[in-house]
């Protein structure tokens, strides 16, 4: 997800009540629900679509998840010791507690993974110990519905503190209210996955939530051929349009040895879901994923391919 609904997360938990258990506790619960994406600095160092093998692996598994807690603890407990000795401290700040500030760290860098896994992007929740991508398919990564649900949740809970009044209740009705709305989005999800609507027999159904609507789903079907496509507009039946994606027939396509001699089209594959080929003019072959077609993301999941890597293609 977004790091607005991740900040907005670790703000309602503090809002909840938590942020009463030590100093520095909403800091430690904001940055830490943010903390796993430190694996963006990945940019920096990695070539092209190189960082989509990368993100959502290592930061998200379970060692980092300990360790990133105990890291940002230690700091914000440094911190207000320096201020201390210098003068400096607030003295309407709580006195801190390491225990509770690696707690309150902890259950926001928690919070993290399990919001990553709502969308089709997917996430290596095992890393290092297994790199399987787990996927929920349940929201859209920018849930504009939980923003409004969860800001208006944490300025009305600061409102009624700043007023004294009772300030904690808006924020659990918020976080009540946020999980019945990711419950009901996941069983749209399911009872759309489950449908036969396609009449024909397919390999996968994805149901990937769409921006705005929650009661959409884009089904992205993959049938035996290696033909991938997209119905839009699913709701209690099959309505709109059906795209019919890729130009290659798959299995004709050495993508292995493609992956080899190019470390992008490697991790490409590795980060993929839904390959298909797209053939652009006659000479360029590009490598897509069925999720992520939008014109809009342009060629950001995308990656070329040599010319001769497929030799049959669709009519």
């Amino acid at each position: 997800m977004d790091n607005l609904t991740h900040s907005l997360v670790g703000a309602l938990i503090g809002q909840a009540g938590l942020k009463k258990k030590t100093g520095f506790a909403m800091p430690a619960l904001i940055i830490g629900a943010n903390l796993p994406d430190v694996d963006a600095a990945c940019f920096f160092w990695l070539e092209g679509a190189e960082h989509l093998g990368f993100r959502r692996g290592i930061t998200h598994g379970p060692p980092a998840l300990v360790l990133l807690p105990l890291i940002l603890a230690g700091l914000l407990y440094g911190f207000d010791h320096w201020q201390a000795k210098r003068g400096k401290r607030p003295e309407d700040r709580l006195p801190v507690s390491f225990k509770w500030l690696f707690l309150l760290s902890f259950i926001g860098c928690l919070t993290h993974p399990a919001l990553d896994w709502l969308n089709v992007y997917g996430i290596r929740l095992l890393e290092p110990f297994s790199s399987q991508w787990f996927y929920g398919d349940t929201l859209f990564i920018i849930d504009v519905w939980l923003w409004a649900l969860m800001g208006f949740a944490t300025w009305l809970s600061l409102r009624r503190e700043r007023r004294g009044g009772e300030w904690k209740r808006p924020a659990r009705v918020a976080i009540v209210g946020a999980l019945a709305y990711i419950g009901v989005n996941w069983m749209i999800t399911r009872d759309v996955e489950r449908m036969d609507s396609l009449n024909m027999e397919v390999g996968e159904t994805i149901a990937a939530p769409v921006v705005f609507d929650p009661r959409t789903r884009d089904v992205i079907f993959v049938n035996r051929n290696g033909r991938h496509g997209t119905i839009s507009g699913f709701r209690k039946q099959a309505k709109g349009r059906m795209d019919s994606l890729g130009d290659a027939w798959l299995p004709s396509c050495d993508l292995e040895g493609a992956a080899r001699a190019d470390s992008e089209i490697e991790a490409f594959l590795f980060w993929s879901r839904v390959p298909f080929v797209e053939r652009r003019d006659e000479d360029e072959l590009w490598l897509r994923d069925a999720r992520f077609v939008d014109p809009r993301v342009g060629d950001r999941f995308s990656v070329r391919l040599p010319e001769n890597t497929c030799t049959e293609f669709f009519r």
